[in-house]
């Protein structure tokens, strides 16, 4: 769903904030800048250190808001070939980050005579590189090449889980007339239980994170939230926004996770937007956006990119030797700067290309070429 052509700016807006957060974080925990500028703002520090990964959780509940309006706007599956969606969600989310792995392999060969080794991940093997680019790294237990990694894989195995999810609910669809209406109860249905079993069960064993149905919860909030936001009638719509805050409260009063509780606002702030309009970019087409909104159109490419943006100029930073903590904010804000510049290049050149398989083959071998040097540096 593409929110740059204005129906959902409020979505980029949003992403670009949570992105923003993000490349924050990691800038806060990984090398000698956060380190040096700690001092200046010691608890905004400790903050964006401990609590700005949270942000993610925001993606997440974005993420299902999305493919529910995306593959079943009302509630029935509109994929008529459900494998060939998933092939092409792998390879749109691939071709961007399989570019950006191979900028973090190459960079991390580049500092690592400079930075500590747990900052700098190790010279890649040929199974790690082949698992990173069949997002399988987690489950197959390899160390991640770049921070972040772990989501693309999680998004790819959330997009699958949905797809299957609402594939089921559609088996209705054989029969005539009443069978829509059945099939779409039924997809909301089998959404609703995942994402129960998710926030009551699975989200609660952290060595599940490796999988979707660890993140479901939040993710089918975020569809279910979709669903909420379409009703025309005022009931209708309060009775969903009231099950879904049950729902979370339900799995927070178990289990208290501040994750969780950022995720369900989220979904819930997304069916009030959409009830009162609030997605379109008329409500946010004013200056003091639009910053937040070309950064939320390019989010995913930062994501992607800005770990080896902070590796190289920690590089630099730490050949220097020790900085003034002035300076290593200065670092910091240089580095932001041009991680959004690598973001707008990886974004234009790679991320808005037409999706084929000839491009990602080329993409998945220039990954292994970036290995193979990284291992002889």
């Amino acid at each position: 769903m593409s929110a740059s052509a204005g129906r959902f700016a409020l979505i980029d807006a949003v992403k670009g904030l949570a992105c923003t957060l993000i490349v924050w974080h990691h800038m806060s925990i990984y090398g000698p800048m956060g380190q040096g500028a700690r001092s200046l703002w010691p608890a905004f520090f400790d903050w964006l250190a401990q609590d700005g990964r949270l942000a993610v959780q925001v993606f997440l509940a974005l993420a299902g808001f999305l493919a529910a309006a995306s593959l079943a706007p009302q509630g029935l599956l509109v994929a008529e070939r459900p494998w060939k969606r998933i092939a092409l969600r792998y390879a749109r989310l691939a071709m961007p980050y399989l570019m950006a792995l191979s900028c973090a392999v190459l960079a991390a060969a580049l500092v690592r005579p400079w930075l500590d080794a747990e900052l700098v991940p190790a010279a890649p093997t040929l199974a790690q590189l082949f698992a990173h680019g069949l997002l399988l790294q987690d489950l197959l237990g390899h160390e991640a090449l770049s921070a972040g990694v772990w989501y693309v894989a999680i998004d790819f195995q959330l997009y699958t889980l949905a797809l299957v999810l609402l594939s089921i609910g559609a088996l209705p669809r054989r029969d005539a007339g009443v069978g829509d209406q059945r099939a779409r109860r039924l997809a909301v249905v089998l959404v609703l239980a995942a994402a129960a079993v998710s926030l009551l069960v699975f989200n609660r064993y952290a060595g599940l994170d490796a999988t979707a149905l660890y993140f479901f919860g939040a993710y089918g909030l975020g569809m279910l939230s979709w669903w909420i936001g379409q009703a025309t009638l005022a009931g209708t719509w309060g009775i969903g926004v009231a099950a879904l805050a049950l729902l979370g409260a339900g799995a927070l009063w178990l289990d208290w996770r501040s994750r969780i509780a950022i995720a369900l606002v989220t979904a819930l702030a997304l069916a009030v937007a959409q009830r009162r309009r609030w997605l379109s970019a008329g409500a946010w087409a004013g200056r003091g956006a639009a910053a937040l909104l070309g950064i939320g159109r390019i989010a995913y490419s930062l994501f992607l990119i800005h770990f080896p943006v902070i590796l190289l100029v920690s590089g630099v930073f730490a050949h220097l030797g020790p900085v003034p903590p002035w300076v290593g904010a200065l670092g910091m804000l240089a580095t932001f700067g041009l991680s959004l510049a690598a973001a707008a290049l990886l974004y234009r050149w790679v991320e808005t290309r037409p999706a084929s398989w000839g491009a990602l083959l080329a993409l998945f071998a220039t990954l292994l070429l970036c290995g193979a040097i990284a291992s002889l540096h």
